[in-house]
């Protein structure tokens, strides 16, 4: 069942590296895509949580590149604007984290939105407003090996480019100040 105990997913879940996290394969996302999940999925997002010059060196057709809590707190609990666009009660809207590997970046962000609207709906439990959420397993790197005729520009950056190495440092920064949180450089390199 989806996290608000409501229904059951309406995406085929994979075994996630993440055992509080629900994984989907790539194939999964390339066929919602295709809209081969349209008549159970009304609205989707792909939230891409990598730096910006890894987003603009390739990323999956249609993700949204958003890469800190509070962006992902302004896109998805002080807006309506994704739960409102559904046209059908009957379906669903996904949301569907991923960074490089989906190993650190990506799952941080979709356990905080899931945190946050745990924290909105605390007076209405289990009820949520993005009850069905998951994680790209293998992240971006994963997705490009499967499907890069679907991604924008077809390339993939990695996080450890020798080009960005400034970038790199800027945007640590950056997520660090504006997540509130101290990350230690080993497990930095692992997202």
């Amino acid at each position: 069942m989806i996290a608000d105990f409501s229904a059951p997913y309406a995406l085929p879940r994979c075994k996630s590296k993440h055992s509080d996290l629900q994984g989907i394969s790539p194939e999964t996302v390339s066929n919602l895509i295709r809209g081969e999940y349209s008549e159970v999925i009304d609205n989707y997002v792909i939230v891409d949580c990598r730096y910006p010059y890894e987003y603009e060196g390739g990323h999956i057709q249609g993700a949204q590149n958003i890469y800190t809590k509070s962006d992902i707190f302004d896109r998805f609990m002080k807006s309506d604007e994704f739960t409102s666009k559904a046209v059908d009660s009957n379906k669903k809207n996904v949301i569907i984290f991923h960074c490089e590997f989906s190993s650190e970046r990506g799952p941080k962000m979709c356990r905080y939105l899931r945190e946050s609207d745990r924290k909105e709906n605390a007076d209405q439990y289990p009820r949520l407003t993005y009850p069905e959420i998951y994680i790209l397993e293998g992240g971006y790197k994963a997705f490009y090996e499967h499907e890069s005729s679907q991604c924008t520009p077809q390339t993939y950056k990695p996080m450890l480019h020798a080009d960005h190495s400034q970038d790199l440092k800027h945007f640590r920064a950056k997520t660090k100040s504006m997540n509130g949180s101290r990350c230690n450089r080993r497990r930095m390199l692992r997202c």
